[in-house]
């Protein structure tokens, strides 16, 4: 007994930062649908994707030549070609193009599905064995977010539907990849290291898709640039890298259950969207689906 303490302090203080820097992360992803929907009303959703994927990327790069880090291992690069694939260019590129046909406020409900996603996605990568429970959760809350797009008016809005589903599908599988892969690479430096990886093409792009005059972009959309580029696409998975490598995946992931609440207050205050009781109600009903598909997921 006199040996427990001092080798569980560590443990509980690692633990906490862990929480920590979740939070401070889910926080900062909170404002992502926000300002992409503030962005692409000024500038091309492929050119968004493309642009904040280089101006992150080539921060990244002065971040890693400053530490000095070490090159990734070649069993490495696939799993960073993953987290690039799907928090890079999928989830950016799928939730800009979903925010011509919807409002930040309706893309959000998705994000209830976001937990869900990474969970399973952890599965198959890890090869965890849930209880059924788990999976009715998990189909319910499916479920819920379809028939709350169906009572919405699918036929108004298919396309920013299907493409917010797929990008949180992407994002689900880069989110499990990175924080698997987090605890041989580190946190920071796994998505520098994806960031880097993309870089060649999404400087290419982002110059092969340049709108030919700037004129006429106001601040928001400049603003709005800067935020997804600096903090969603970077500094976001500083802290959200290493609060997955601290705390534990499944205990720190369940921090992203409160995204869909903070999206939502964002998009009332600052852009003055209608965030109907039936959202609200939807976007709860999720959340719990996605908490108790967590309890069960072992």
């Amino acid at each position: 007994m006199e040996r427990t303490s001092p080798l569980n302090t560590p443990a509980i203080a690692k633990s906490t930062s862990g929480w920590i820097n979740g939070f401070i992360g889910v926080l900062i992803f909170s404002g992502s649908l926000p300002a992409t929907r503030v962005a692409v009303l000024s500038f091309n959703p492929v050119f968004l994707t493309v642009a904040r994927a280089s101006i992150a990327g080539v921060l990244a790069l002065c971040l890693l030549l400053l530490f000095r880090e070490k090159r990734p291992a070649r069993s490495q690069l696939l799993s960073l070609v993953v987290v690039a694939i799907g928090v890079v260019l999928g989830f950016p590129l799928l939730t800009a193009l979903a925010l011509q046909y919807v409002t930040s406020a309706h893309s959000i409900v998705f994000l209830g599905l976001l937990p869900l996603a990474t969970a399973v996605f952890g599965v198959l990568r890890g090869g965890e064995r849930p209880r059924p429970v788990f999976w009715f959760f998990s189909v319910l809350g499916s479920l819920l977010v379809v028939g709350f797009a169906v009572s919405q008016g699918l036929s108004a809005s298919p396309r920013g539907d299907i493409l917010m589903l797929l990008a949180v599908l992407v994002c689900g599988l880069g989110y499990a990849e990175g924080a698997r892969l987090s605890r041989t690479l580190g946190g920071w430096q796994v998505i520098s290291w994806a960031l880097v990886l993309s870089l060649p093409v999404m400087l290419a792009l982002t110059g092969l898709l340049a709108p030919s005059s700037f004129t006429g972009i106001g601040t928001p959309a400049w603003l709005s640039l800067a935020y997804v580029s600096l903090f969603s696409m970077l500094i976001g998975f500083v802290f959200w890298y290493r609060g997955l490598a601290q705390g534990g995946i499944a205990a720190v992931g369940q921090l992203q259950l409160l995204q869909p609440f903070f999206g939502l207050a964002l998009a009332a205050t600052l852009l003055h969207e209608q965030v109907s009781l039936g959202m609200l109600g939807v976007t709860v009903a999720v959340i719990l689906c996605v908490a108790g598909a967590r309890k069960f997921s072992r």
